[in-house]
């Protein structure tokens, strides 16, 4: 039994290492204040339920109008109006009855219901300004190859990541030029639905 929750915690571990391979964005000095968790889940969106070490539970798939995904052994599941974190828990609580100490991990792997809300846009000394949707895991460099890269006057390590939040709007500073030349990631952060990355011009 102790094995067995070490295990389980072990597993989880690695998961959520694996969610931080990109610098993640913190109030303050490197920042954090949204991240796509707290996103809420709408009609059409596309769930990713996983069950560690119970591959069979998963199940990958759209919200269905009435707001629901169904799930192995627990049938119907709300999922529209909640946080993915808040449909894990759920499922959790029920798939217990079945299964010893279960985790679940519930990943939004694309976002239909608030598509043009989900983008992020990338502006500026570009060569192609773009909005383009929101993909789990996406930072700061894939956006920026997105729109072609910095043009020859931009100002990259003057760039920021602005975020609109509960407490207002914020701005990050980015040293894009540090991750385009030099491959130092310090600043690639992962970005959330609705960022908007800005690349100034240098000043002639």
């Amino acid at each position: 039994m102790r094995l067995a929750s070490a295990l389980c915690a072990v597993g989880l571990s690695l998961v959520l290492a694996g969610c931080a391979s990109a610098p993640s964005l913190m109030s303050g000095a490197p920042p954090s204040p949204v991240q796509p968790d707290d996103y809420q889940i709408g009609v059409d969106d596309i769930v990713q339920v996983s069950v560690w070490k119970n591959p069979e539970l998963g199940v990958t798939g759209p919200v269905r109008p009435d707001g629901k995904i169904s799930v192995p052994l627990v049938g119907d599941v709300v999922a529209g109006g909640r946080t993915p974190n808040d449909v894990a828990k759920d499922l959790q609580e029920r798939l217990s009855a079945y299964v010893r100490e279960p985790q679940v991990t519930v990943i939004l792997t694309e976002l239909r219901s608030h598509e043009y809300l989900s983008r992020v846009r990338v502006t500026g000394a570009v060569r192609q300004p773009v909005s383009i949707p929101y993909r789990q895991g996406m930072t700061v460099l894939d956006a920026v190859l997105a729109a072609g890269g910095v043009t020859e006057f931009a100002a990259p390590d003057r760039s920021s990541l602005h975020r609109k939040t509960g407490t207002g709007d914020h701005a990050y500073g980015v040293m894009l030029g540090n991750i385009l030349e030099s491959g130092d990631l310090t600043t690639n952060y992962k970005v959330a639905p609705g960022d908007v990355i800005t690349v100034p011009e240098r000043v002639l």
